[in-house]
């Protein structure tokens, strides 16, 4: 692994540490921010693939991290334009401020859509195993349906950009 790759992984994981092939999605487009749940990496990779023709996006965030909130509303609006489109927000912030500040975070952006919170120390493994490609930093977006799979390490700067990229993912 080269150093800056080894640096980044080392300071996620950090950040992390006070923080399976299935269609386990639900399908409710407007979900309750008062249910975020907690997973560890094996209870989130089940979300992460799909026997479905459905595109499917799943975006890993924080709200530290600058990029990734200023993409939230496009994804919110793409959530809104696509309905069969099924997006997850993947939090790595810390399970202990869902209640103080994730919550009210979510609300004051108004984003409806899926989100859950990853709590596992072990970044150096999961970040491998969705994409060994991936230096760790954040945002990064996973764009699918069981067909074709795209990754993207960079934030995304409209609406539009993120129909350009499903569209030359899906299509």
């Amino acid at each position: 692994m080269k150093p800056f790759q080894t640096f980044l992984l080392l300071i996620t994981t950090t950040l992390f540490l006070s923080f399976g092939k299935n269609d386990n999605y639900q399908t409710s487009k407007e979900v309750s921010i008062e249910d975020i749940p907690v997973y560890n990496f094996e209870e989130l990779e089940p979300l992460l693939y799909t026997n479905l023709e459905k595109t499917y996006i799943v975006n890993f965030w924080a709200m530290w991290c600058a990029p990734c909130v200023q993409e939230l509303p496009f994804f919110q609006q793409y959530a809104t334009k696509y309905p069969d489109t099924e997006i997850l927000f993947v939090s790595l912030d810390f399970p202990k401020d869902i209640e103080t500040k994730l919550k009210p975070f979510l609300k004051k952006k108004n984003i409806t859509a899926k989100v859950v919170l990853l709590d596992d120390p072990n970044a150096n493994s999961w970040i491998n195993r969705i994409d060994p490609n991936w230096s760790g930093a954040l945002p990064f977006t996973i764009i699918f349906n069981n067909n074709k799979r795209t990754y993207h390490e960079r934030s995304f700067e409209s609406l539009q950009d993120i129909e350009n990229e499903v569209n030359n993912t899906i299509n």
